[in-house]
């Protein structure tokens, strides 16, 4: 397993796992791709909820693919034994944090589904919900993403939430719902397109919009996470956030030059208004001092900004030329038949 993943790093096709013959008598197969870090007060309870919910539609055989995203707290502990009691159950397990957008990555990777649905482990994505975008794929949909009608978080980051989403949507070169995170069902032909994106500062949300297909909206209310602490601080959430402007729009280079030419202009003003004082107005004395600061410092400051916001771009440039890995995998682990 671990030799399949790194087929796809290098990007060497990987075959198919052959079906039955009697195509009519298997059971279609759906994935679920789960990125755990530091889940092992939930993880338990999480994987009780998945099985009971998809218990419900017997119809359909079912893998779970929870990669180990370098987790501190005896999660993968408590993997390895819920894959010895669920023969469905596989665990990437990564060698160090890459962090959870790499880790989706990997378990799709691995995943080998009819359909992909990809959630995390905190039940704030209900399992139920899963059962919906399953239903929405047997009636065409090619992706099926989650979009969050209610959100049990803080008023501040509901509002910066509301507030990025709308603003990423606005300039971005392709259309990203609001509202929309990883939860997401995708199709075998949309799995393997999106396998094929390999940039390192990865935005899935932006990836997935930017592929076309035929997509589809499903509204759901988040609920609170069930046990530990969200592992999306602001640290975290900001960089996100950064990968998604930058992953999609030149917006922020655009805007640089636009506060280029505004510089230029409060310039030819100010020179306009201190050649005027000095030809027509000689009496009035004019210190300057303050006027040279504030010049002076704006300047400063939006030199400063302009290189740091080329410095991002140049950054994603000096990653992807490097052509590392992705990831790392210590072991992948599944206890079954075989």
């Amino acid at each position: 397993m671990a030799d399949t993943i790194r087929q796809h790093e290098v990007g060497i096709p990987v075959p198919q796992q052959k079906r039955t013959s009697d195509a009519e008598e298997a059971p279609q197969l759906i994935s679920y791709v789960l990125p755990v870090y530091n889940e092992a007060e939930g993880i338990k309870h999480f994987h009780t909820e998945l099985t009971s919910a998809v218990a419900q539609r017997p119809e359909f055989a079912y893998e779970f693919v929870y990669v180990n995203d370098g987790s501190a707290d005896g999660s993968l502990r408590i993997l390895q034994d819920i894959a010895k009691n669920d023969p469905r159950v596989r665990v990437v397990d990564f060698a160090r944090n890459f962090g959870h957008q790499i880790a989706i990555t990997a378990g799709l990777d691995l995943a080998s589904g009819d359909a992909v649905i990809v959630m995390d482990t905190d039940l704030q994505d209900p399992p139920e919900v899963s059962l919906q975008m399953i239903d929405a794929w047997l009636a065409g949909a090619e992706i099926v993403q989650a979009r969050r009608r209610t959100r049990r978080d803080t008023p501040f980051k509901r509002a910066t939430a509301h507030a990025y989403y709308r603003l990423l949507r606005s300039c971005s070169d392709v259309e990203i719902p609001v509202d929309t995170g990883d939860f997401r069902l995708l199709n075998r032909r949309a799995a393997e397109e999106l396998r094929t994106f390999r940039e390192r500062s990865r935005f899935i949300r932006g990836m997935v919009a930017s592929m076309g297909f035929q997509q589809q909206e499903l509204l759901f209310d988040r609920d609170e996470r069930v046990a530990g602490e969200t592992k999306y601080p602001m640290r975290k959430m900001l960089r996100l956030a950064a990968d998604g402007v930058t992953g999609f729009s030149t917006a922020p280079l655009k805007l640089i030059t636009r506060m280029g030419f505004l510089s230029l202009a409060l310039a030819m003003v100010g020179i306009i208004y201190s050649i005027t004082l000095r030809l027509f107005f000689p009496e009035i004395t004019v210190s300057g001092w303050t006027m040279l600061m504030v010049v002076m410092l704006f300047l400063g400051g939006l030199q400063m900004l302009s290189l740091g916001v080329i410095g991002s771009y140049i950054g994603r440039i000096y990653s992807e030329v490097q052509r590392r890995p992705l990831y790392t995998v210590r072991d992948v682990i599944r206890h079954d038949e075989t």
